[in-house]
């Protein structure tokens, strides 16, 4: 029984009452938003430790971390680095997107080691272990899936969406097909003139997700890789698509989110949410940034966290982390953790803006700690503490100033505290 039939049939879960408790509420919220489909609640069965997270409208805006190898970078442990350095930071998910080394091994070991609801993209792994494209047969994409869903797996990405009759409408993009599960399934529907396995034998993926009770989320493999290409009519062809298949999703009791671009000028960043919303009826939308620019390379997460506090304020779910190394290179422990932290202070921004319960209270606490030179409190309620520990050390500042101000202190001249 998946999640959503249990809504539907009026039962609250152990994972629904859990990610509840994370949200500080009741239960029966969880389960409305999972009938209505604005909420998700990843959690196959088969992932043991699993702490269930509640992922849509209503809830705190969350974010997710990717992890995974390259052909050039196998390194398990420098994986593993990543993982925890994601959760420590505050990743409210994980997706391993591996395309080098041994990906079920490497897969089954973050997993295992993953409480938070875990991703992957199957596709990725169709494509890593083809000899060449002429050999793989259409079935493969849906025997991966159904691998991955057997091995625990939370939520797939899918590229569902992308079908015959969209190529043609690609023909004017400056990037073309960034998406790199999008690309492989349009170069296999080229070569074998056949339509997207995914899209025809829909039917049969959702078999695979509701006897797992694995969300879907729906790939967005047209996205806009540039500005240049936001909102075009390839990445609307997908979204309608998609659209059409939330529903069919929902009537088969599998849970859906739907995925999103991409590059978007932040003026079209609020129109992107809203023709998601239209289409694919308030399913929960899950963001690859926005990145705002296009030349911010070394600091797209800064670009990523622009677009997805902008994004998220808008209705977006779930946003995707972007890390400094976007578009130059595999991420480094750092680099995840500059990125985690970097869509924490997006996700953080949206909740506040949309008044989300408790939210407002870790400010207000930083804003007495400030007021009272609370320097051990400040530490602590920072996004980053170590990182904010690290600048506190290296100013070697008296224990109640610091060295932009020292005696000149607006609090403490305020104070009338006007001291050597």
């Amino acid at each position: 029984m998946t999640q959503r039939v249990a809504a539907l049939a009026g039962k609250i879960t152990a994972e629904m009452a859990q990610a509840a408790r994370k949200e500080g509420l009741a239960p029966e919220v969880i389960r409305q938003g999972l009938v209505a489909g604005t909420l998700v609640v990843p959690a196959n069965p088969g992932h043991r430790g699993l702490s269930p997270t509640a992922i849509g409208q209503g809830v705190r805006v969350k974010i997710n971390a990717n992890i995974g190898t390259s052909p050039h970078d196998v390194n398990l442990e420098k994986e593993r680095a990543k993982l925890a350095a994601a959760l420590r930071y505050g990743a409210d998910a994980i997706m391993d997107l591996s395309t080098g080394g041994p990906l079920d091994e490497l897969r089954t070991a973050l997993l295992s080691q993953c409480p938070a609801p875990f991703g992957t993209v199957p596709i990725y792994q169709v494509m890593t272990e083809a000899k060449s494209l002429d050999e793989v047969r259409g079935d493969w994409f849906l025997e991966m899936v159904e691998h991955h869903a057997q091995q625990g797996v939370d939520f797939v990405t899918v590229h569902c969406g992308v079908t015959r009759k969209a190529i043609p409408l690609l023909k004017k993009r400056v990037t073309g097909v960034v998406s790199r599960g999008g690309a492989f399934l349009v170069a296999w529907m080229r070569r074998n003139r056949r339509e997207n396995p995914l899209y025809e034998h829909y039917d049969r993926l959702l078999e695979i997700a509701r006897a797992h009770d694995v969300t879907l989320s729906l790939g967005d493999g047209l996205r806009p890789g540039c500005l240049a290409d936001a909102t075009d009519r390839a990445q609307l062809h997908e979204l309608k698509v998609l659209g059409e298949l939330t529903q069919r999703a929902w009537d088969k009791g599998v849970q859906v989110m739907v995925e999103g671009p991409g590059h978007l000028p932040l003026s079209a960043i609020k129109k992107n949410v809203r023709l998601q919303q239209k289409y694919c009826k308030n399913a929960p939308f899950y963001v690859l940034g926005p990145l705002v620019t296009d030349v911010a390379s070394g600091y797209d997460h800064i670009a990523g966290a622009i677009g997805g506090a902008l994004a998220a304020t808008a209705g977006a779910s779930f946003l995707c982390y972007v890390t400094p190394a976007e578009h130059l290179k595999l991420p480094e422990v750092e680099d995840v953790i500059d990125g985690v932290v970097a869509s924490r202070i997006a996700a953080h921004a949206a909740d506040l803006a949309l008044g989300i319960p408790g939210a407002a209270d870790w400010d207000l606490q930083m804003s007495q700690a400030r007021r009272a030179l609370d320097w051990p409190t400040q530490l602590k309620l920072s996004i980053n503490p170590d990182k904010a520990q690290r600048y506190r050390e290296l100013s070697q500042a008296k224990e109640d100033q610091c060295t932009m101000c020292g005696k000149f202190c607006a609090m403490k001249v305020f104070d009338e505290k006007f001291d050597d």
